[in-house]
């Protein structure tokens, strides 16, 4: 019932769509459904937007489908598991830098005000 509640379940909703789904037809098929929740919800829509992407780039980069991950494994010859061993460290300052953007509308609405 409250915007905090809101944006933990829209987090791992939209990682495990930018998992699943490319991020323009994750675009186009969920933002018409959470946009007015987020409305009812007193969230500006540039920060869902910048919310709304963070996740998808991060979901694009995480197994089981991770795009990202099939082409870099094909362009320098590693398995996808080594390239996600690798990349897990950013995955994780990238989850944290996501997590701070989400409740801390202020550091993507500062140039509105």
């Amino acid at each position: 019932n409250s915007p905090l509640q809101f944006l933990i379940i829209l987090n791992l909703f939209l990682l495990l769509v930018g998992a699943m789904m490319d991020i323009f037809s994750a675009i186009i098929v969920v933002v018409p459904l959470i946009l007015p929740l987020a409305t009812r919800y007193g969230i500006d829509p540039i920060h869902l937007g910048i919310i709304f992407l963070a996740n998808l780039e991060i979901g694009y980069s995480t197994p089981p489908v991770g795009i990202n991950l099939f082409i870099a494994s094909q362009r320098f010859n590693k398995t996808v598991v080594t390239l996600f061993k690798s990349t897990l460290p950013f995955l994780l300052l990238m989850l944290l830098w996501l997590l701070i953007v989400t409740y801390v509308p202020a550091l993507s609405l500062w140039w509105q005000a």
